[in-house]
């Protein structure tokens, strides 16, 4: 299940994503526009900024925008860093692999199994899943 964080920050960059290239928004447009706390807001852009999907400019006419065009940014890519991996558990991760401390048997454990065909589902579909792909999503209905 996603976080709120993740709502919250697939919300942002889908409207970032319908906004035109290299224009700015406010983080207050946004956050009001998609019904956002500010703060929290903040800290979830500052993140994504880190990572390199957000180019941000501060002062009066500061803003954010999209660092790669809407195309290449998936839902996979926001969610992990906004949530961590895409794996229900540990030992089903491929990029936080941990083995589970109460696990008898990994290369038998059916549960370990099942997790990695949730996980390998999930990402086949996120990240494939762009922000480009929700916005023309959008504009269908």
């Amino acid at each position: 299940m996603l976080t709120q964080r993740s709502k919250y920050a697939l919300r942002a960059m889908t409207m970032l994503a319908a906004s035109k290239p290299g224009d700015l928004v406010l983080v207050a447009d946004i956050a009001k526009q998609r019904k956002i706390p500010r703060k929290f807001l903040e800290l979830i852009l500052l993140d994504l900024k880190k990572r390199g999907l957000l180019h941000a400019k501060r002062g009066k006419n500061g803003g954010y925008s999209l660092a790669r065009p809407a195309n290449k940014i998936t839902f996979g890519e926001i969610i992990r860093i906004t949530d961590g991996p895409l794996a229900p558990l540990p030992c089903a991760s491929l990029t936080a692999y941990r083995k589970c401390d109460d696990c008898e048997d990994e290369k038998t454990c059916g549960i370990r199994r099942i997790m990695r065909s949730v996980r390998d589902s999930s990402s086949a579909i996120l990240d494939k899943a762009t922000l480009a792909d929700a916005f023309r999503a959008k504009q269908q209905f």
